[in-house]
């Protein structure tokens, strides 16, 4: 494989853009022994819609069909601020609570492969929900509720607003007909299938029809949000299970092609998601303002300011840019379905340097360097190699949990190591801060410039609690105020941490302003070479009176005029 410059492999770079963050999902899953697949996580207003499109399923398996379960599930949140993915944790088979009497709101697909149907029932508060199953010749209405036909032979529901349409397009009950002859031949000559009853329709049950064509099931619905009493965080899954006497519950491998599309009126973002475009451009402009702010400032005092400097600047500026293509691909998410590729690799390329040049602006200021050193030390270094790498690592983590769909295996995965690596990072770039004040301690009682040692050794403990606090708000604050607060108002979450962050860099940057009067700017770049004045005394008569030490230069000049 070949590698561009820095060593990154081009492919892989390439893989992370493929798939860029969309409402428009396309899943194709290979060989997948999960019993539970989380598919996807909405909030939908009223009139919201939700189209999924099953358009393969294979069973690789050689167990009997009687055995098995699958099927869909739609769950909504029971309280407006918890993730509808908590609602079953359990190892249990969701499609279970099908004939249950639990108050959950679910809704349930639950696939008869001998019969080829899915029966479909209601559940708690989403008995309301207009769901219908669509042919491919409803494709150009997916915004709007479909007209469907209804089935005299289907059992009918009870509620009249709710109708089921078998496939009409023309010559597809024929292939419908000999796909079905085939699998029967082929069931029967493996001797999987016994004979079974026909199950019929039970009260509060529609059933749908399950296509079976060259070898796997496709099947296709639409759901319809039909007022605001339906509205909600809404999470679609995929059940495979079955039971073995002797065993627990497994799953059996399948490959799974699956389309899906969920749309609120006007946009498809999610309703917590309305105004983040607009969000992420106004914060962009704070932090260009305030980035043009400081180059201002620097070029006052040009005669105070060190290399660091130009450096926070640089990352103010990419901050600024990184989150500017943010709003673009959320504005081109809200309208088209998916980010333009072009603004997505843009975005991805700001977000690599920001991540990086934060956190080497933050361990550079805590170990000292250009303000009171050239050169790092041991520990220093270490630091750098541990925590450069690792910031890579996360944002690289971000990128790929940003393009991958949330059904892949891989998603969670990715997701785990973003928030492991995430926190050592954070931990880590304490160390040079922590090291830097045991040092001003020590130096202020040993070497006689106690004042200036404590005046900067307090700026350095201000410069670590905000550290701190910054840390402890952006991972912890604010995601628990993103599990507690109405799904609509999850935007809230991204606000606060971008706001946190402004507030941040605004008060790192007057901490370490180039001012004359900045005790941090204030010890020499050299203790052993620059002549320094240490005060004697700051009472009485002698309070001007200041002690002189000779720099080794001077000393060494008046050694050899004396010889």
């Amino acid at each position: 494989m070949m590698a561009g410059r820095g060593g990154w492999p081009v492919p892989l770079f390439l893989l992370f853009v493929v798939g860029a963050s969309a409402r428009i999902h396309h899943l194709t899953l290979k060989d997948d022994t999960r019993s539970r697949v989380h598919l996807n996580t909405f909030g939908f207003n009223a009139n919201g819609t939700l189209i999924v499109n099953l358009t393969s399923l294979r069973l690789k398996t050689t167990i009997d069909l009687t055995k098995i379960t699958m099927g869909f599930s739609l769950a909504k949140t029971k309280t407006d601020g918890v993730a509808a993915y908590t609602v079953d944790d359990s190892d249990s088979c969701l499609l279970e609570k099908y004939n249950s009497s639990s108050g959950d709101s679910l809704t349930l697909f639950k696939f008869d492969l001998i019969q080829k149907k899915v029966f479909m029932k209601k559940q708690g508060g989403q008995k309301k929900l207009q769901i219908m199953q669509l042919d491919d010749q409803q494709n150009s209405e997916t915004n709007n509720t479909p007209t469907v036909k209804k089935d005299d032979q289907r059992a009918k529901s009870p509620e009249p607003k709710v109708e089921a349409q078998k496939s009409a397009k023309p010559g597809s009950k024929s292939r419908r007909k000999r796909g079905t002859d085939q699998s029967k031949g082929k069931e029967a000559s493996k001797g999987k299938v016994q004979p079974v009853e026909e199950k019929k329709a039970e009260k509060n049950e529609e059933v749908f029809e399950l296509h079976y064509v060259n070898e796997s099931y496709a099947f296709k619905f639409f759901i319809k949000i039909p007022s605001p009493a339906e509205e909600g965080l809404y999470t679609l899954s995929f059940h495979n299970c079955y039971k073995i006497p002797s065993q627990k519950k497994k799953a059996v491998a399948f490959d799974m092609t699956i389309d899906i599309t969920a749309k609120n009126p006007r946009t498809y973002l999610s309703a917590g998601e309305f105004p983040l475009p607009v969000l992420y451009l106004v914060m962009s402009g704070f932090f260009f303002v305030a980035a043009l702010f400081w180059v201002s400032l620097l070029l006052k005092h040009r005669s105070s300011v060190f290399k660091i400097h130009w450096l926070m600047a640089a990352l103010a500026f990419t901050k600024s840019i990184s989150i500017l293509f943010h709003a673009i691909n959320y504005y081109f998410i809200a309208v088209k379905g998916s980010a333009i590729e072009g603004w997505a690799v843009m975005y991805y390329i700001t977000h690599l340097l920001k991540g990086a040049l934060l956190f080497i602006t933050l361990a550079l200021i805590g170990t000292g360097w250009a303000f009171i050193k050239y050169i790092l030390s041991d520990k220093d270094k270490k630091i750098f190699m541990i925590v450069i790498p690792l910031q890579v690592l996360a944002n690289t983590a971000f990128i790929i949990i940003e393009s991958t769909e949330e059904g892949t295996s891989e998603y969670a995965l990715w997701k785990e190591i973003l928030f492991l690596v995430d926190l050592i990072c954070c931990g880590a770039i304490l160390f040079p801060v922590v090291w830097s004040i045991r040092h001003l301690q020590e130096a202020s009682s040993t070497d006689g410039k106690a004042a200036m040692n404590l005046a900067k050794l307090k700026l350095f403990r201000h410069f670590y609690v905000m550290i701190v606090c910054y840390i402890y708000f952006t991972r912890i604050i604010a995601i628990l105020l993103k599990f507690t607060v109405p799904f609509q108002w999850q935007w809230m979450y991204n606000f606060l941490v971008e706001a946190s962050t402004l507030v941040f860099f605004v008060l790192t940057g007057y901490k370490f302003r180039p001012a004359s009067n900045n005790p941090y700017l204030q010890l020499p770049q050299d203790e052993e070479d620059v002549t320094m004045d240490e005060v004697v005394t700051e009472s009485g008569l002698l309070a001007s009176v200041t002690r002189v030490k000779k720099s080794n230069f001077e000393r060494e000049q008046i050694r050899d005029s004396s010889v």
